[in-house]
């Protein structure tokens, strides 16, 4: 079986985008399941844009402020991801949310990270908020991308315990540790969706056999 085609969207360093090229080299992209044909990002000059640079693949990027509005980007970026025919297109840090073109040509295709147990703590500060709200386990949620915020089927969770050390002034070392599970996470679940196929059933995310 060929292998599937993805599409990775960054914002920054693109420590994600690396664990798939590092397991993708490792174990061929026929055996993992899939290959990287373009990584995509909303800015210039972060490290993402260098890795992928540096493993040779074609770059595009997709400011907002190119764009007179928001769905204007989201057209674009939309048009800028299916020139390279994706079977699947990952979130990899990418910190923009997409609008009603871009669902309409990747719902269903288009996989997320997101540093907690989905649906607690939702948003942009799931690390801070789980050590606000006093959480004891919190973790990492492999999910597909719908029209709200982070609501989307979960594919696949990670759990990591939260330490007394723990504090909201110092959850940079608890988002380091969710961030190694996270990563190793997505490299899983995208490797097992490009080899198996997958249904949407409602909120339930079915691996073919």
């Amino acid at each position: 079986m060929a292998a599937k085609r993805l599409v990775v969207l960054v914002s920054g360093s693109g420590t994600n985008l690396q664990a798939l090229l590092d397991a993708i080299e490792a174990d061929g992209a026929e055996a993992y399941g899939a290959e990287i044909v373009a990584v995509g990002a909303d800015r210039e000059g972060i490290v993402g844009l260098e890795r992928a640079r540096a493993a040779g693949l074609p770059t595009f990027v997709c400011r907002v402020r190119d764009h007179a509005t928001r769905a204007d980007w989201d057209a674009a970026l939309a048009e800028a991801t299916a020139v390279h025919e994706p079977d699947l297109v990952v979130s990899a840090g990418f910190m923009k949310i997409v609008g009603k073109e871009f669902l309409a040509r990747f719902g269903g295709r288009f996989v997320n990270t997101h540093p907690a147990l989905l649906p607690s703590f939702p948003g942009a500060h799931g690390v801070r908020d789980a050590l606000a709200y006093g959480a004891r386990v919190t973790g990492c949620t492999v999910h597909f991308v719908d029209d709200g915020v982070d609501t989307g089927p979960i594919i696949a969770q990670g759990v990591v315990e939260v330490v007394e050390e723990d504090t909201e002034e110092g959850e940079a070392a608890l988002h380091e540790r969710i961030k190694e599970v996270e990563r190793a996470l997505l490299v899983e679940v995208v490797g097992r969706l490009a080899r198996n196929g997958y249904r949407i059933e409602g909120r339930k995310v079915r691996l073919l056999p």
